[in-house]
């Protein structure tokens, strides 16, 4: 029997046996179909705030450059297709077309990794995993045919070379050496429709010098930050000039100045790239907070048009930051260092963390007041979470507080990122303590009189001293993206104070100001949204402690792991 239908790829066949691996048995292979899929995020992330693409008219955040990446180092007769499940729906025709699918994804896509895994499998098609989840912890993908582990430039090839040799399945590692990224090649664009994103993505670096014990970019990545040359990351910027875009680019490196003597000399490139063109970008990436400490950089980045930033700020309290191995963010006050940042002509948005060992009662009021007094518009701020093989998850299993005894992650049902599925272990300080901080401070941070205060303040001071010039069919999505917010508003009487007043601050800095003051708008209606649907789930689980007391709920929670593994 064949497998799939493809007529182009003679010898390959379906798996007789339907408990085994699906079987490739190769005679000739001239080119194969392979279907790249991403999965979708929930509606209630923090991550898919989806009132801010319809603003925009678009459906998604930005494309997945892993899978795009990924597809740049396979065989140039393969024939590729990219489905990513956050802007479109998959059928089961795409998959029987296929033959092969690829697929992978982060801690927080893994219930829907998983799901597609099954329904892959269900239409006996083989599928490969990678990604940065499935890396951390195998052994919950193990329903894969192949996993393609670590970085895809160490390990691809080694997959390649077993489908030649016709092999079924296979697990393929190489943590070490780090591979090289100055071999990288640009990105496959072409498989997006740009237009469904907010903004493309590239990246300039991978690792991170830092040492936080929650942290698992490090494992991952390494802690050498690698970097691509100026001449190859501006090619990839070419390769988006060329395709028409222009506007807004998301590097999306997990510190983009980890390595400050490579960075500088490339942002002086840029610049002159940026200016030869007519500046037809401006650039959004994330960052340490030791950014503020080095002016030259900031400068650079200013020159260059870098308008947002996102800081791992986790907690104000300085001895936290020791002790979670963050003294990197102790240099100066935070509120200090996000205004120079801001002065600079950054936009911060910030990562935040309730549930540190050694916490104090009245740190979630403390991070509001952080909040507030740095006119931080949009704060990420999440229950800490033991993520696979990370320093902090080897250290809470030797302390025997894993309530998953053996470590790793499952994602259930509504556990959509660490807003509601942190606090996987047995905290410093009462469970029920931390989580009724937590829904007090996330309340706080987006109850609509404090979120417009400080989103007022910032619009107030911040001139966007935008380069870019929007071309004349944008312009139109913009007046179309007002048009679409005053909609939203219209039914919200409660909110046409706030709105008008937010509205009039953006105006002073005109219609640069005006875009942000609609996009902050905008936000406040997801993370309104998304503060109603986490304050359930917190209510449910401090029921649920109350009820048991902290010991039994604790041991409730791990007899449950132990059934589930």
């Amino acid at each position: 029997m064949r497998f799939g239908t493809s007529d182009h790829v003679p010898g390959i066949v379906k798996n007789p046996c339907s408990t085994c691996k699906t079987a490739l048995h190769w005679e000739t292979v001239m080119k194969l179909r392979a279907l790249l899929v991403y999965p979708a995020f929930s509606e209630f992330s923090y991550w898919n705030p989806k009132s801010l693409y319809r603003l925009a008219g678009r459906k998604h955040f930005m494309p997945p450059l892993g899978l795009m990446t990924m597809a740049a180092l396979l065989p140039a007769d393969w024939e590729l297709s990219l489905a990513d499940l956050n802007c479109r729906t998959l059928t089961d025709e795409e998959i029987d077309a296929a033959d092969l699918i690829m697929t992978g994804g982060m801690i927080t896509q893994q219930r829907r990794t998983l799901e597609l895994i099954d329904r892959v499998r269900a239409r006996s098609k083989p599928v490969v995993v990678g990604g940065p989840d499935a890396t951390s912890q195998p052994d919950k993908y193990a329903a894969a045919d192949f996993l393609v582990l670590d970085e895809a430039e160490n390990t691809l090839s080694a997959f390649l070379a077993a489908l030649e040799r016709g092999e079924r399945s296979g697990v393929f590692r190489r943590p070490d050496p780090k591979p090289d990224v100055t071999a990288v090649g640009v990105p496959r664009f072409d498989l997006v429709r740009m237009e469904d994103y907010l903004y493309p993505a590239v990246q300039y670096s991978r690792g991170c010098p830092f040492n936080c014990e929650f942290c698992d970019i490090i494992e991952l990545y390494g802690r050498v930050p690698r970097t691509k040359t100026p001449t190859q990351f501006i090619a990839e910027l070419d390769a988006l000039y060329n395709r028409g875009y222009r506007g807004g680019v998301e590097i999306v490196d997990d510190n983009f100045i980890g390595n400050k003597k490579e960075v500088k000399p490339m942002l002086r490139a840029l610049i002159v790239w940026q200016e030869e063109r007519g500046w037809p970008f401006y650039f959004g990436t994330e960052a340490t907070l030791t950014l503020a400490q080095d002016e030259e950089l900031m400068g650079l980045m200013r020159e260059a048009q870098f308008k947002r930033v996102f800081l791992g700020i986790e907690t104000p309290d300085p001895e936290l930051l020791r002790i979670t191995q963050k003294r990197q963010n102790t240099l100066e006050p935070v509120v200090n260092s996000v205004r120079k940042i801001d002065s600079f002509g950054m936009i911060v948005s910030a990562g935040l963390i309730l549930g540190f060992d050694g916490e104090k009662t009245g740190a979630g009021a403390a991070i509001v007041d952080l909040v507030q007094a740095a006119d931080i518009p949009m704060a990420m701020f999440g229950l800490l979470t033991s993520v696979p093989n990370t320093q902090l998850e080897r250290r809470l299993r030797k302390e025997g507080r894993l309530l998953k005894p053996e470590g790793g992650f499952r994602q259930k049902a509504g556990e959509d990122d660490q807003l509601s599925f942190g606090l996987n272990y047995v905290p410093s300080r009462p469970r029920a303590e931390i989580l009724r901080e937590f829904k007090g401070a996330l309340n706080a941070l987006y109850e609509k009189r404090l979120y417009f205060q400080r989103v007022i303040r910032f619009l107030k001071r911040h001139d966007p001293a935008l380069r870019y010039r929007s071309p004349g069919a944008a312009l139109a999505g913009q007046v179309s993206g007002f048009l679409r917010v005053l909609g939203m508003y219209a039914a919200r009487p409660d909110l046409w104070g706030s709105f008008l007043a937010a509205i009039a601050a953006g105006l002073r800095f005109g219609m640069s100001g005006l875009n942000l003051a609609v996009i902050y708008c905008a936000a406040f209606l997801h993370f309104e949204k998304q503060t109603v649907y986490v304050s359930r789930r917190l209510d449910a689980q401090l029921a649920e402690v109350e009820r048991a007391g902290e010991s039994a709920y604790h041991a409730s929670r791990r007899l449950e792991e132990e059934a589930a593994a």
